[in-house]
Formats: structure tokens, C-alpha cells, sequence
């Protein structure tokens, strides 16, 4: 695995420079990525949006219907290889398909996410030869759907205390399953369940494929009653004794919590691109109904409170959509450098997408509360009609809401996110320590005061963007020292700690992108663009600095809290600050002009 070490490992951004050349971004789709878009957008816009009535008035057989649609234009295979019926795409083409069908209601959105991700991929990915030929096929064209049978009453962010039961016949042939799991989603309509049961007193659960068949021993609540996503089957599924033959354990004994982790951070890389449509067609939404709302003869676009929403909610947007193909190109390039050493497809995928765990859960964070805020301003322009029924802001919000609780929660995935970073360090596949260790020299010495040459285009923002790493570095790198093992039980700390490296993640995949775009177009070309990157990162320097003084001020105290808070300051500075509300104009003029979000 030689070439390997060119590429990037996860978590590596926060100690490495990554080049403009070596990101990928929406820019750099292919043709047939491109046509896969465009026929994906074609069946939202035909079955979907249109419908958004069926879906708030919680019309489960259409969501079924539209499922099997997505299933007979080979939607629900993309991810799937080829020999089980599927597309065989690579990551990057999947991430696009559930971006791009996850814009109009997050009800058909949940059926297909909880069906193609959890529902389908442990079987491909921890399958047997068997269970996958018996399966996959079934699931990939929509004539099975499936369900994941993880939370119960009593587990749900601590997914292994689970208290469903598995125990062995007598005669060795199969389980019987007995237990609660509540939450499921697609149960309603499902052909078979991913359940997670313990055999004995097992310390770890068990993963089992379970056909849905009521006569032996399954039974369901009725459907739950929900803020959102509301034509999205969600039921309790109750098991009594159900039998499930043993050929039908997946993986191995014991090795059920690993493969909901697994299964859980491809869900939350795939959850933030389920975000990113959602946005563009707010903010188009947002746009258009701002342009032709008329008050005191004007139309309310062209006042400066409004402008300033659209250009935050753009910003965010665009944002959000660099950093999730940035991730997803980089688990592609790693599953393609396994596959050619000779792994097999299970096998790369698995370890690429766990090798970027950390980006996956800055991803799921920051993107879920992106399309939350977005729908929040959407109702605002809107107004009092934002807050009818018979405007979409409403139920676009309410849909956004559990995107922050589901594939862990947002206070889950900002832990794990320094918590796996650090992880990394000590095993020594991230060297934080001594980038950390130079950074507390740099703290003792005399700072420079030669004024750089920021000619170039991003000179002063790439420059930036190094030293809010460092300021994580100064943070995080104390802290670790402080608190060694007992890190993770100062949960605030790692949250604001969290904060940091979602924005540096976030704002210099922006800065990257809209780098290469200039490169490629002239700067001349992308003036919005380079609004929008500029934004983003002065929102982000903001969050920085505010969060690096809560972490510093929970840990440190005296001269060392003064010299950290000088360090800070030092990090967070710029040379020359951007005109905020300039670059607020130049993105909302163009919106306005376009009358949609174009980007």
C-alpha cells in the first residue's frame, strides 16, 4: 500500500496544508456524475415536490409508492456492486444521488437514507457471499425494503446497553430474538430488519438479519406521531420469541456495536449531503418570495435585513457543499488505494469511511444545524405566511429539526469528533503533539511584525486558516496534557474544543475550493464566490475565538490562562478585516438577479 501515503488520513487537515489542486469540489463532477444529478432532480421535481401535501398529511403508501419508483430507475443501488443488481458507484456519486433526492420533504428523504444506508449497507458490507446474493438484490431494486432495529426505550446515544435478547435453541439452529426497539424507521412497510440482540451476558450485541414476518412472534405499535418528517413510517417493533436462523447472524458474535458504528458514520456523511438540497431550494424558495413581496412599495429583497439573511443562509450553504465532497472524495481516493492493493470491496469500504470517522461527524454537526438556521431565516423572509402550512418554510423547519438528533446526536458527534482525533494521536496516525509542542514555543517567542504580502488571492485567509489550527492545537494540546485519559469527562471542554475544528474543517474546504474555482474561471468570474468563502471564515474566526476563551478559561488559570488568551487573540487576528456587509451585498445582488440560489 505505497501509494497510500500520499493520501490524506483522517483528521490530517488540522497538521497538514492541504492544496487547492488536491481537493475535490462540486466543479469537478464528471459527465455521468453530472447526468446522474440532473435525472435524480427530474424525479424530486416530478414525484416529490409537487406532492409535499401528501407527505405533511402523512400518506405512508405514498412514501412507499415513490420508494419503489427511486427503486425501478436504480436509485436504491447506486451504492450497491454491481453482482447484487446494484450501480456499483463510487462514494462520491452516492453522496451526490442522496443529496440531490433529499431536497423536497425529509419524509421520503428518511425512507431512503434509513433504507439504502442502514437498512442495506451492513448486509453488503458485513455480509456473507449467501446473505448478499439472498438479499442485497431484493433490497437494491425496491422489491424489499429494510429497517435497522438499533435504539430501545432504554438505549439510545449508549447503543451497546441495548436489553434485546438473543438466545441459541437447543438444537443449535437458530435464536430466538425477545425485545423492544422504538424509533424504527420505514417499519411500516419493511421486508426485513437489521436487529441488534445480546447473546448471554455477552459484553458487546449481536448483529442479526431478520425477515419481517408477523407469525413469528413481530408486532408493531401504531405509527408514532412526529414534529417532522412526517410521512416517514417511524413504529415500535416489538419481538417475541422470533426464531432467526443461525446463517443469519451478521458478521460475527459480539460484533454488532461495531458494525452500528460503522454503519453509523457512512449515515452521517451521507446525512449531511441529505442536508444540502434541502438548503438550495429554501434559500431559491426564500429568494423568490422575497423578490415579489412588496412592502412599502418596494420589494422586500432590497432591503439590507433581508439581503444580509440570504447572503448567511448562501454562505452556509456553499459552504456545507464544499467540505461534504471534499470528505467524500477522500474516502473514494482511500477505498480505490485498498481495492488496489488487492482488499476486497467490503473490506476498503469499510476502512475508508472509517478512516475519516472524524470528518464525518464534523460533517453531520455542522451541516444538520446549517439547513436548521436556513429554514429558521426562510420563515423569518417569509413572515407570518413562513409560519402557514401552505407555505413550505414550515414544514422544511420542522423536517431540519431531528437531522440534529439522529446518527447520534449533534453532543454525541462533537465528543467523538475530538475524542477520535485524539485517539489518532496516540496511536500515532495523527501527529498532534508535536505541532502542539511547537505551538506552545511559538506562544513563548517574540511575534513578527513584517507586514506579508497578501497579493495573491486567499494569501491572508490560508494564512488565517493556519493559525486557528493552531489555536486548536493550543487548546486541545493543554487540555490533553491536563487531563491525559480523563479527557473525555469534561464534556463541556470538548464541545468548545469541537467547535473549533468544525469550523477550520468547514471554512478551509470553502477557502479551498473557491481557490481552485478562481484558478480555473479568473477571479473576475467568481466574485460571489469569494464573497461567500470570505464570510464564511470571518464567522468563523468569530466562533473561534469565542470558544477558544470559554475551552482556555475552563482549564487554565494565571499566567498560563494569560498567555493562552494572548495566543488566541494572536491566532484570531486579522490583518486586514473583511467588509462583512460589502461582501453580504455582492452575494445577495446576485441571488436577487438570479431569483434562486446558482451556485
Amino acid at each position: 500500500m505505497s501509494e497510500a501515503k500520499d493520501i490524506t488520513r483522517g483528521g490530517q487537515f488540522l497538521v497538514k496544508e492541504t492544496k487547492c489542486e488536491d481537493v475535490f469540489t462540486p466543479e469537478d463532477f464528471s459527465e455521468e456524475q453530472i447526468m446522474m444529478r440532473d435525472t435524480v432532480k427530474e424525479f424530486v421535481d416530478r414525484e416529490l415536490w409537487p406532492h409535499k401535501d401528501r407527505f405533511e398529511n402523512k400518506d405512508y403508501a405514498y412514501t412507499k409508492e415513490c420508494m419503489e419508483k427511486a427503486g425501478e430507475l436504480g436509485f436504491l443501488g447506486v451504492a450497491v456492486p454491481e453482482e447484487y443488481g446494484g450501480l456499483g458507484m463510487g462514494f462520491v456519486s452516492t453522496m451526490l444521488v442522496c443529496d440531490y433526492i433529499s431536497g423536497a420533504t425529509g419524509s421520503f428523504s428518511t425512507a431512503f437514507g434509513a433504507h439504502t444506508g442502514i437498512g442495506t449497507m451492513p448486509i453488503t458490507l458485513y455480509g456473507t457471499e449467501e446473505q448478499k446474493k439472498k438479499y442485497v438484490p431484493k433490497l437494491a431494486s425496491g422489491e424489499w425494503f429494510g429497517a435497522y432495529c438499533l435504539t430501545e426505550p432504554g438505549a439510545g446515544s449508549d447503543a451497546n446497553s441495548g436489553k434485546t435478547k438473543a438466545v441459541l435453541s437447543e438444537d443449535g439452529t437458530h435464536y430466538k430474538i425477545t425485545g423492544q426497539k422504538m424509533w424504527i424507521s420505514n417499519a411500516g412497510f419493511c421486508s426485513l430488519f437489521i436487529v441488534f440482540a445480546r447473546i448471554e451476558d455477552d459484553k458487546n450485541i449481536t448483529g442479526f438479519i431478520v425477515e419481517n414476518d408477523p407469525s413469528n412472534g413481530i408486532s408493531m405499535n401504531e405509527e408514532e406521531h412526529k414534529l417532522g418528517i412526517r410521512a416517514s413510517s417511524t413504529r415500535q417493533v416489538f419481538f417475541n420469541e422470533t426464531k432467526v436462523p443461525v446463517e443469519n447472524m451478521l458478521s460475527e458474535r459480539g460484533n454488532g456495536f461495531k458494525i452500528a458504528m460503522n454503519a453509523l458514520n457512512v449515515g452521517r456523511i451521507k446525512l449531511a449531503a441529505a442536508c444540502l438540497d434541502a438548503q438550495r431550494r429554501t434559500i431559491s424558495g426564500a429568494v423568490k418570495y422575497a423578490n415579489e413581496r412588496i412592502q412599502f412599495d418596494t420589494p422586500i429583497s432590497s432591503f439590507g435585513a433581508i439581503r444580509s439573511k440570504l447572503a448567511e443562509m448562501a454562505a452556509s450553504a456553499y459552504a456545507g457543499e464544499s467540505a461534504c465532497y471534499r470528505a467524500a472524495k477522500s474516502i473514494e481516493d482511500r477505498i480505490e488505494v485498498r481495492v488496489a492493493a488487492g482488499e476486497s470491496h467490503q473490506d476498503a469500504e469499510l476502512k475508508g469511511v472509517e478512516e475519516f470517522a472524524i470528518e464525518c461527524s464534523i460533517l453531520k454537526v455542522a451541516v444538520s444545524e446549517d439547513i436548521q438556521n436556513c429554514s429558521d431565516e426562510g420563515i423569518q423572509i417569509f413572515g407570518g405566511m413562513g409560519f402557514s402550512e401552505d407555505t413550505p418554510m414550515e414544514s422544511a423547519w420542522r423536517d431540519a429539526r431531528i437531522a440534529r438528533i439522529y446518527e447520534g446526536t449533534n453532543e454525541i458527534n462533537r465528543m467523538l469528533s475530538v475524542g477520535m482525533l485524539v485517539k489518532k494521536a496516540m496511536k500515532g496516525h495523527v501527529d498532534l503533539l508535536g505541532p502542539a509542542m511547537k505551538v506552545a514555543e511559538e506562544l513563548m517567542a517574540i511575534p513578527s511584525f513584517d507586514t506579508p504580502d497578501y497579493s495573491v488571492l486567499f494569501a491572508e485567509e490560508k494564512e488565517l486558516i493556519g493559525k486557528l489550527k493552531k489555536a486548536f492545537l493550543m487548546v486541545a494540546g493543554s487540555a490533553v496534557q491536563k487531563y491525559g485519559p480523563d479527557l473525555d469527562q469534561h464534556q463541556q471542554l470538548l464541545m468548545a474544543a469541537s467547535d473549533i475544528l468544525i469550523e477550520i474543517y468547514m471554512a478551509e474546504s470553502v477557502i479551498l475550493r473557491t481557490e481552485k474555482l478562481a484558478k480555473s474561471k479568473g477571479e473576475e468570474n467568481v466574485k460571489e464566490q469569494i464573497a461567500m468563502a470570505q464570510l464564511y471564515l470571518y464567522r468563523a474566526v468569530d466562533t473561534v475565538n469565542t470558544k477558544g476563551k470559554e475551552g482556555i478559561a475552563s482549564f487554565a488559570e494565571g499566567d498560563e490562562q494569560r498567555m493562552m488568551l494572548m495566543g488566541l487573540k494572536r491566532f484570531t487576528k486579522y490583518t486586514n478585516m473583511p467588509n462583512v456587509v460589502a461582501l453580504k451585498e455582492t452575494i445577495a445582488a446576485k441571488l436577487v438577479d438570479e431569483n434562486a440560489y446558482v451556485y
